[in-house]
């Protein structure tokens, strides 16, 4: 198996087979975001990325489940994708589940039909990047795409029968926005209607361009009590059907999880209990992106 630079996954592929498609993110602009600096985005070669499952199935190790990454491999051209995913099928024979990142703008450039092929063919899973259902967050952090944008990008995944895992940035926008991060994210949130949430805390490094903001005093990072202050408006007012909730990233300071809205009081006693001292948070050396 090749891997060129650093390769990111979501927590929930910790088991999952990596296979790099694509190097780094096609975007790649996101101030808070240090992930794939260090290299110019583009597509492998599809014999290179083929030839990597077929070394890989001959270890005949029974992998469940295959994650295609970098930042944003569903740019890829469906033909491509879907070469892919066939093989995958092909050559590991234990495989239930196919995951990939995507973007507001891979997801723009593919039609219904592209989404649904997809889906067809065996792509499970589509992780996206809200990151903020404030819009002036999103600016602020060079997303390149408003919220409503973002849903409607996450409808169609879901629309195409995909399933969908939203992320979310507690503190992001700092103690400016602390309520309308948090207000606004949980009304987008409530109309995508995601399949998985999982939240993200702030967590900075001085190589991205939103240390500058920091140390600057245009941004102010929260407190862990301001991050439980943002997460109570949050799941306060959440309004999904059967989202399954987690909290478990490095970056975070505590780790909850629930399946809202049944666990919605469940989770919101989580945060008091935090709030009290109840429960042991994760120090800040030990958060990490």
């Amino acid at each position: 198996m090749n891997y060129i630079g650093k390769v990111y996954r979501p927590p929930s592929e910790a088991r999952s087979l990596i296979l790099q498609a694509t190097v780094g993110c096609s975007h790649n602009k996101c101030t808070f975001c240090h992930m794939y600096k260090d290299d110019d985005f583009r597509i492998r070669k599809l014999p290179d990325i083929l030839a990597d499952l077929e070394e890989m199935a001959k270890l005949r190790y029974p992998y469940k489940r295959l994650f295609i990454a970098d930042g944003d491999a569903l740019v890829l051209p469906t033909n491509t994708l879907i070469a892919i995913i066939e093989k995958a099928k092909e050559v590991l024979p234990y495989l239930e589940r196919i995951g990939i990142y995507a973007s507001p703008t891979s997801i723009r450039i593919k039609s219904d039909e592209d989404l649904k092929l997809l889906k067809e063919h065996g792509l499970d899973i589509a992780y996206l990047g809200l990151e903020s259902g404030d819009d002036v967050v999103l600016e602020n952090v060079c997303k390149g795409s408003t919220s409503q944008e973002i849903l409607r990008g996450a409808q169609r995944l879901k629309d195409a029968g995909i399933l969908l895992s939203v992320t979310l940035i507690s503190g992001l926008g700092g103690k400016e926005r602390l309520k309308e991060h948090a207000l606004h994210s949980a009304q987008v949130l409530s109309e995508m209607d995601p399949d998985y949430l999982g939240l993200l805390t702030l967590h900075i490094e001085a190589s991205t361009p939103i240390y500058k903001q920091v140390t600057d005093g245009s941004l102010t990072l929260l407190s862990p009590m301001e991050v439980l202050e943002e997460l109570d408006i949050l799941i306060n007012h959440l309004n999904v059907t059967n989202t399954i909730f987690r909290s478990n990233h490095a970056s975070n300071y505590w780790a909850l999880a629930g399946t809202l809205p049944q666990d919605k009081e469940k989770l919101l006693l989580e945060v008091e209990k935090a709030r009290s001292g109840l429960l042991e948070s994760r120090s800040e050396w030990m958060r990490a992106l």
